[in-house]
C-alpha cells in the first residue's frame, strides 16, 4: 500500500512530480506498443500488410478510444470515493464497473468478429488487404476482453493514488509484444495473423498478472461480482457516455484537420504525417498531467476541500507549462532531425519541419486544456468537458486552419492550430474559473 498516494495531504507539487512521472513512462511506453508493431509488420510482411495493420488499427482505436472515455468515467468515480475514504462504496462502484465493461468487452467482442469485413468495406479497405485487414481485426477483436480489462485494473490503481504498479503491466506488454511479433509472424509462419496474436497474447499476459498481482496485494478492493444498482449503473453511463463520445470528437476533428491537409498534395501530407507522429510522442507529458490532475482533483473533491483542487490545478498548469515550454523549444531547434527520422523527401521534410517549428511554441497552451479539463472532469462534469472539446475541434481548431490555410497556404495549417491552441485554452480557462462544474455533486457528503 505504500505505492499509493494520499492525495488529500502532504505537499501537493510534490505529489504532482511524484505521481505524473511515472504516468509520463506509461504514455511513452504505449505508444511505442503501436510503433514496434508497425516496423515489425512492415519489416517482415512488406506494405501490403502495414497497410492492413493500418486499416485495422482505425478501428481498434475507435474502440480504445470509448474505454479510455469509460475509464476516465471510473477514475473520477472511484477517486473520489477514495478521498471521501468510503470503502464500501468503492467496493461497490467497482464491481458495477467489472460487470458493466464485462458485458460491454464479451459484446463488442462478437460483434466486432462478425461485422470485421463489413467495418473494413465501410472504410474503403482495397481488395488486395481486405482478407489480411479483417483476420488482423478479428483476432483483435477475440481479445478485446484483454484490453479493456488491464486498461481498466490500471485505472483503478491510479484511483487509488498509484501510477507506478500499472508501469508494470505495461513494460510486461511492451517487451512480450516486441518479442512475440517475429516469433508469431516468421517463426511460426502465421503471417499477419500473429502479429494479432502476439498483441493479444501480450496482453492477456499483463491482464492476468495484473488481477493476480492486486488481489495478492490487496491494492484495491475487488470482492466476488454481483448485479450492480440501478443507481450505481446510471451513475456510471451517465459519466461514461460523454467521456467516451469526447474520444469520438477528438478523432472525427482529426479527421477534419486532415481533409485541410489533403488540399496541398502529397508532401504536404507525408510531412503532416511525420510531424503528427512525433506530435503524439511530445504531447505525452500534457496528457500524463491532465490524467494526473484528474485523480488529485477527484480525491479533494471527494472530501469537499476546494481551495486543495484549486492549488492542484495552479501547480498543475504551471508544471505543465514549464514542461511544455522545454519540450517546445527543443522541437524548434530540432523539428529537422525528428521529421526526417520518417521521411526524406525534401519538401515533406520542408513542410514537417515548418509545422513543427511554428506549432511547438503553442504547446503550453493546449497542455493547459489538459489539466484544467482533468481537474473539471474530476468533478463529474463530463457533459461540461464534452462541450469545450466541441469547442476546441469544431468552433476553433478546424475552422482556424481551414481559414488561415486559404490566407497563407500551408503555412497556415500550423498558423491556424496554434491560434487554436492559444484561444481554445482562454476558454477553458474561462470555465474552470467561473462555470457551474463546482456544483456538481456525485454523491452526498455522509457516507
Amino acid at each position: 500500500m505504500k505505492k499509493q498516494h494520499d492525495f488529500t495531504k502532504g505537499n501537493i507539487f510534490k505529489h504532482l512530480i511524484i505521481f505524473s512521472g511515472p504516468l509520463m513512462l506509461t504514455n511513452l511506453l504505449q505508444t511505442s506498443y503501436q510503433f514496434a508493431d508497425s516496423l515489425w509488420v512492415g519489416n517482415l510482411l512488406g506494405a501490403n500488410a502495414l497497410g492492413a495493420v493500418a486499416i485495422s488499427s482505425t478501428i481498434i482505436f475507435t474502440v480504445l478510444s470509448f474505454v479510455l472515455g469509460l475509464n476516465n468515467a471510473a477514475l473520477t468515480i472511484l477517486s473520489q470515493q477514495k478521498g471521501k475514504d468510503d470503502e464500501t462504496g468503492l467496493k461497490r462502484y467497482l464491481n458495477a464497473f467489472v460487470i458493466i465493461l464485462t458485458i460491454l468487452a464479451l459484446g463488442l467482442s462478437i460483434l466486432g468478429f462478425v461485422l470485421a469485413e463489413q467495418l473494413l468495406l465501410l472504410l474503403g479497405t482495397p481488395e488486395n488487404m481486405l482478407l489480411e485487414a479483417k483476420a488482423y481485426l478479428q483476432i483483435n477483436f477475440l481479445g478485446i476482453l484483454f484490453l479493456f480489462g488491464y486498461n481498466f485494473i490500471s485505472t483503478v490503481l491510479r484511483a487509488m493514488g498509484d501510477s507506478k504498479t500499472p508501469l508494470r503491466f505495461v513494460i510486461i506488454a511492451v517487451l512480450l509484444n516486441i518479442i512475440l511479433n517475429p516469433l508469431f509472424i516468421a517463426g511460426l509462419n502465421l503471417g499477419i495473423s500473429g502479429a494479432a496474436y502476439a498483441t493479444i497474447v501480450a496482453q492477456g499476459t499483463a491482464f492476468f498478472y495484473g488481477i493476480i498481482y492486486v488481489l495478492s496485494k490487496k491494492l484495491a478492493p475487488f470482492s466476488a461480482p454481483t448485479m450492480p444498482s440501478k443507481q450505481e449503473v446510471g451513475l456510471i453511463l451517465n459519466l461514461g457516455i460523454p467521456a467516451g463520445l469526447q474520444m469520438a470528437v477528438i478523432s472525427a476533428g482529426s479527421a477534419a484537420i486532415m481533409s485541410v491537409v489533403t488540399i496541398f498534395g502529397s508532401s504536404v501530407v507525408a510531412g503532416f504525417g511525420a510531424a503528427q507522429r512525433l506530435d503524439r510522442i511530445l504531447m505525452l507529458p500534457a496528457h500524463a498531467l491532465g490524467t494526473a490532475v484528474n485523480s488529485m482533483a477527484g480525491q479533494n473533491i471527494g472530501v469537499h476541500d476546494w481551495q486543495r483542487v484549486k492549488k492542484i490545478a495552479k501547480y498543475g498548469v504551471l508544471y505543465n507549462f514549464s514542461i511544455m515550454l522545454l519540450v517546445g523549444i527543443i522541437v524548434v531547434l530540432f523539428a529537422e532531425y525528428g521529421i526526417r527520422l520518417f521521411i526524406e523527401d525534401t519538401e515533406a521534410v520542408a513542410f514537417g519541419t515548418k509545422y513543427l517549428q511554428i506549432i511547438a511554441l503553442c504547446y503550453p497552451f493546449l497542455g493547459i486544456n489538459f489539466v484544467l479539463n482533468g481537474i473539471v472532469r474530476a468533478s463529474g462534469a463530463m457533459y461540461q468537458v464534452l462541450v469545450l472539446n466541441i469547442i476546441s475541434f469544431w468552433v476553433l481548431r478546424f475552422p482556424l486552419s481551414y481559414i488561415f490555410s486559404s490566407w497563407f497556404g500551408d503555412t497556415g495549417i500550423p498558423l491556424g492550430m496554434g491560434t487554436s491552441f492559444l484561444l481554445s485554452s482562454f476558454v477553458a480557462f474561462m470555465y474552470f474559473r467561473f462555470g457551474k462544474w463546482r456544483e456538481k455533486q456525485l454523491f452526498s457528503r455522509s457516507k
